[in-house]
């Protein structure tokens, strides 16, 4: 997929995805080893990003699997369409069963989910397991099987072995510890808030025609706010939207009334800006 991780940095950055050199290392090492890349960090940071920058870079398809709680093995591996069996059925009646389960439990009537659809065929994808944590302890053995031979057995038909492995992401925001047997398996990542310089980049990129100056002032307030005791600090997305905010209001800088009137944008939980407005001090950054 890449073949440096001077590659990595330059394909992404075409896609609208600034990699630091640790997240470029790692991305390159998930592709040439094909082990699965788990991802932590703050809600926020670009790690769903992440993955969809690099189906895009390697013209490859996104698999996404959205876990939550209650996710099971029909949601993420497969199902078989239940109406369109029975139709099969009815339409059958001089059949035995033995002649009509032959028929129904076939190709036509599998509804192969993320998992299944990733591993099956030879063109190349990207398979995001996002949020993996807020997944049940339960789902994490499937994942084990899938994760670790790239395989999946289909009792009807038999088990399916990838011909071509999909470059896989999983993301957390570590709202629960995933299993060490999971981890076994993965080459680890944690993104956190990027340093100041990069965040600028990031917001110039994002943010076409916003001014330098006003670029460097968002990145060090929200630095300054990071820095605060917050319920919610804000993330690289909230900066991105807080200079499109600014850009979108006209505001040539950041004084006490543009900053007092937007906060909302950049933080979600009201008793944050109250505690924002009180300490934050424009005039010492």
């Amino acid at each position: 997929m890449f073949t440096s991780v001077d590659d990595v940095s330059t394909r992404l950055a075409e896609t609208g995805y600034l990699a630091s050199p640790a997240v470029a290392t790692t991305v390159f090492l998930a592709a040439r080893l094909g082990k699965p890349l788990l991802v932590e960090g703050p809600a926020g940071v670009g790690k769903t990003e992440l993955a969809k920058a690099v189906a895009r870079a390697c013209d490859a398809r996104l698999m996404r699997l959205q876990c939550y709680e209650g996710v099971d093995e029909s949601r993420a591996l497969y199902e078989w369409n239940h109406a369109k069996q029975l139709l099969r059925i009815s339409a059958g009646r001089g059949e035995t069963w033995d002649e009509a389960r032959t028929d129904i439990f076939s190709e036509e009537f599998l509804l192969p989910r993320p998992l299944l659809t990733a591993i099956r065929g030879d063109d190349p994808k990207v398979l995001l397991i996002d949020e993996t944590d807020k997944a049940d302890v339960e789902i994490e053995g499937l994942l084990l099987e899938v994760l670790g031979d790239f395989q999946v057995t289909v009792p009807e038909l038999g088990t399916v072995t990838a011909t071509r492995r999909p470059f896989t992401v999983l993301t957390s925001n570590a709202t629960r510890e995933l299993s060490e047997a999971l981890r076994r398996r993965c080459l680890f990542l944690h993104i956190g808030f990027p340093d100041a310089e990069l965040e600028r980049r990031i917001v110039r990129l994002k943010v076409p025609g916003i001014d330098a100056a006003l670029a460097e002032s968002v990145v060090r307030v929200v630095g300054a706010l990071r820095a605060m005791d917050l319920r919610k600090a804000p993330s690289v997305a909230e900066t991105v939207d807080w200079a499109r905010t600014l850009l979108a209001l006209g505001a040539s800088a950041l004084d006490e009334t543009v900053v007092r009137d937007s906060l909302g944008v950049v933080l979600k939980h009201q008793d944050d800006i109250q505690k924002a407005a009180a300490k934050l001090d424009l005039d010492a950054l």
